[in-house]
């Protein structure tokens, strides 16, 4: 699971400086920026919606359309650079393109090899279930039969729950299937695709609720996840750039408007609720969370 399994001011302090002086003012001009090719801004990406896709010459889905907007903001031609997930990393840190993009959640293991940018959505993994149950806490899932997709980090934690009967898929789409069957009773997945899934088929008569629960002894299944971009440590100023850009968009809200299209309506993708694990680690220890209320 992506979303489960950077030197820079503040995000606030970058929102001021955005509005108030503009990118110039941080000696950030597009003409300045160093990337792959120059005058263009190599993308990294999968193609799995929401998160990244490429259609008549522009980035789309929630990820792809903020990195086209920060790639027009800095006067950068967006190339788009399509491969497996399991390549995106290493492009990027074998300097091949400028930035990844695909729902990634941050880890703390992962801002070790790259630079990774502000947040642009947070996300808390949940249950996706019929319509006409209402679960949100692990002790709903007792005694249930739960599909998950095999290598999710979180499943040691999803077989300490009492009861649960778990059964693993090799896809969301099989997973969804077995729910829509009547053969499983939830899924635990990826929760972007999940909402965007159930966005797009409202006929299934299914929904997304996120864990309610913040509890310790659970913190892959109940903790508070953010999606960020990767971009290659040694290019500091083009991690700046996209950070201002990201900024612009939590002052905006603007970040609210793009998701609308992807499904992702909650306050739980733009409000953080839960440990601000990054303090301290790849920002400093005072630096709070954006938020968009």
């Amino acid at each position: 699971m992506r979303t489960t399994a950077t030197a820079s001011t503040s995000v606030r302090l970058l929102a001021s400086f955005a509005a108030a002086t503009g990118l110039l003012s941080l000696g950030l001009s597009a003409h300045a920026l160093e990337t792959v090719d120059k005058g263009s801004f190599t993308i990294a990406f999968s193609g799995d919606m929401p998160g990244t896709g490429y259609q008549d010459g522009r980035m789309v889905g929630y990820d792809g359309e903020i990195l086209q907007r920060a790639a027009e903001s800095l006067k950068l031609k967006v190339k788009p650079a399509l491969m497996e997930w399991s390549g995106t990393i290493a492009s990027v840190q074998s300097k091949r393109v400028d930035v990844m993009a695909g729902t990634m959640g941050w880890t703390e293991q992962r801002s070790k090899i790259m630079a990774l940018s502000d947040p642009i959505h947070y996300f808390k993994n949940g249950i996706t279930q019929s319509d006409k149950t209402d679960w949100s806490k692990l002790k709903d899932l007792e005694g249930k039969k739960v599909g998950t997709i095999t290598g999710f980090s979180f499943i040691p934690e999803l077989r300490k729950i009492n009861g649960l009967q778990l059964a693993l898929y090799d896809t969301s789409d099989a997973a969804v299937r077995d729910l829509l069957a009547g053969r499983i009773d939830a899924v635990i997945g990826d929760p972007p695709v999940m909402q965007y899934a159930i966005s797009q088929n409202p006929q299934w008569k299914i929904k997304f609720n996120a864990f309610s629960d913040a509890s310790p002894d659970y913190p892959l299944l109940t903790g508070l996840g953010q999606v960020v971009f990767g971009l290659n440590k040694d290019n500091p100023e083009l991690l700046k750039a996209v950070n201002t850009e990201i900024a612009k968009l939590w002052q905006s809200c603007d970040l609210r408007k793009i998701g609308k299209a992807y499904g992702l309506v909650q306050d739980v993708w733009y409000v953080p609720v839960g440990q601000n694990a990054r303090a301290g680690v790849d920002r400093a220890a005072d630096w709070k969370l954006p938020s968009c209320k």
